[in-house]
């Protein structure tokens, strides 16, 4: 055993330590998996759409998604809200500004049957 490896190494201040970026495009695929998790979104095709945008750790998200039928449309876009919100937060560090959602569809619970 060397005696370099009993010695604590000292770190260097947090401003000296360099910097850790998260592109736009990382925020985007958290906030649509986010968005794909919450019950009564539709998963069908390529799931929710987000566009990115802002600066420094300030993020404003826009969401398009389409949502089961019939669902209390307000109480899923709030469960989006929060459950998007959080998950960017935890994940990114960044904050979430502002958040728009879109409802673009409204799809059947159940695929039709067909006779």
């Amino acid at each position: 055993m060397s005696p370099a490896l009993d010695v604590p190494r000292e770190l260097a201040e947090p401003g000296e330590r360099g910097s850790l970026t998260i592109g736009h495009a990382v925020v985007r695929k958290v906030a649509q998996h986010a968005a794909a998790q919450v019950p009564g979104t539709a998963r069908e095709g390529k799931g929710p759409k987000a566009k990115v945008g802002g600066h420094d750790n300030d993020v404003d998200l826009a969401l398009d998604l389409a949502l089961r039928y019939p669902a209390a449309v307000r109480a899923v876009v709030g469960d989006v809200r929060a459950k998007v919100a959080e998950e960017v937060e935890l994940i990114t560090g960044y904050r979430v500004r502002t958040l728009a959602v879109t409802v673009s569809a409204l799809l059947p619970a159940a695929a039709p049957r067909v006779r």
